[in-house]
């Protein structure tokens, strides 16, 4: 085989083999196939598409580019949700403890941030000492011991996906369908848990802009999972407008700490409520209307939080930071951004602020970026709100003030603000089984 002829094929719409697509990923993963090529093949993907078929060959192909994890000497139901990427969305921050409080274990692998999203594992990173890189004997320790345990890809764990992961970010083919299904799936398929549930995101923030095409997203990855096994499920949430107030990184973890506190916004402790029982019903805790209360009694007692401080100290961090998360420092600098007429924000270019954010230090534009991790936005006004002209309604930090500028002109220019009040949307559109 050669790689040109498989550009090629891909590139005038053709499908591509079994036998293909495992050359094309094992000579990746070998260093045989260089980068650019492996580019050209993932814009010819982007713009040719791939069917179900492809779609599933491709994903195994990257699921066994590295080793499977063997999670059976971990006692328990282990389950696993992971969301498409989003604005705001700490959700994993508060869902995982929320659940593994109720007695599921948690062993997580999650990702860095793609594009204008945000990424767990750099969130978790916010937090001083705390280690994503454990040994995997280590980390099915603290899973056995406290019930969780959240850590990044390991480079021997379906390496293509990172490989790709990183070409991806860089070269304009993030919004994919069947690139982000192999990178999601190739990944949670290669760890061992038995339950997934999947936050599927559509909107103006997410990679499937239509609901349509973020069903169709939904089920290929629930049908994928089915395939090999796994029990699945798939919410469908709005992503045209940012989750919760805060973007970016240490941000975001203070307030996903509100929320297991049971003071978090209304959207995002809804949603998280919703994930919750979904894993915990899927994992045969009981009927959903139980499994919700069980997750909202988990925020009120506050076994939540002390399970999410719980992990924090087994993974080298300092517990004490999550139970009093003033200890968080503070970005040297801040700007706020002001309305600039009065009225209702009726809707709001979500992706246009996750880039705000990226512009303040809080993602990367390149492989070699380094992330500020105080750097982020705190949202004054969100979608249904009234503004006057004058009024906040974004407030942005950076360790820089080089950013500020071009962050206020990305923000308001993605504020669309009316004399009449937008239609209440709501949060959950969908559930797929």
């Amino acid at each position: 085989m050669r790689m040109y002829d498989i550009i090629q094929k891909k590139r005038d719409g053709g499908v591509l083999s079994e036998a293909e697509i495992q050359w094309v990923i094992d000579g990746y993963v070998r260093g045989e196939i260089p980068d650019y090529q492996m580019a050209a093949l993932n814009m010819a993907i982007y713009f040719r598409g791939m069917n179900l078929e492809e779609t599933t060959a491709l994903t195994f192909a990257v699921r066994d580019s590295g080793e499977c994890l063997d999670f059976s000497d971990i006692n328990g139901l282990r389950v696993d949700k992971h969301s498409t990427g989003g604005v705001g969305d700490k959700t994993s921050l508060v869902v995982t403890p929320i659940v593994a409080s109720l007695g599921v274990k948690v062993a997580k692998m999650s990702g860095r941030g793609l594009g204008h999203t945000g990424g767990t594992i750099d969130k978790l990173e916010a937090i001083p000492g705390f280690r994503t890189d454990l040994p995997i004997d280590e980390f099915k320790k603290i899973v056995n011991k406290i019930g969780i345990a959240i850590v990044g890809q390991s480079a021997e764990l379906a390496p293509a996906d990172k490989l790709l992961y990183a070409l991806r970010d860089v070269t304009a083919t993030v919004d994919s369908l069947p690139l982000i299904v192999s990178s999601i799936m190739g990944k949670k398929l290669a760890a061992d848990d038995d339950c997934i549930v999947l936050d599927v995101k559509t909107g103006s923030g997410s990679f499937m802009k239509t609901p349509e095409k973020s069903r169709e997203l939904a089920s290929w990855m629930v049908e994928i999972g089915k395939r090999a096994g796994k029990r699945m499920r798939a919410l469908i949430t709005d992503m045209g407008r940012p989750l919760g107030f805060a973007i970016g990184n240490t941000v975001e973890v203070v307030e996903a700490i509100e929320t297991l506190q049971g003071k978090g916004p209304k959207d995002l402790t809804e949603l998280c409520i919703a994930l919750s029982a979904h894993i915990l019903n899927l994992a045969e805790k009981g009927e959903y209307a139980e499994c919700e209360r069980m997750a909202k009694e988990a925020i009120e007692n506050g076994s939540a939080l002390q399970k999410f401080a719980e992990m924090v100290s087994a993974q080298g961090g300092d517990g004490e930071w999550i139970l009093h998360p003033e200890k968080f420092p503070k970005a040297t600098y801040s700007y706020t951004v002001c309305a600039k007429e009065s009225g209702y924000i009726v809707g709001v270019d979500t992706e246009s602020y996750g880039v705000a954010s990226l512009i303040l230090g809080a993602g990367r534009n390149t492989k070699e970026d380094v992330i500020d991790p105080t750097a982020g936005i705190y949202l004054k006004a969100k979608t249904g709100d009234y503004v006057n002209a004058g009024d906040p309604i974004a407030e942005l930090y950076s360790e820089k003030q080089t950013g500020f500028a071009q962050a206020e002109e990305r923000l308001l220019a993605a504020t669309r603000i009316s004399a009449t009040a937008p239609k209440a949307e709501p949060l959950i559109l969908d559930i797929v089984e």
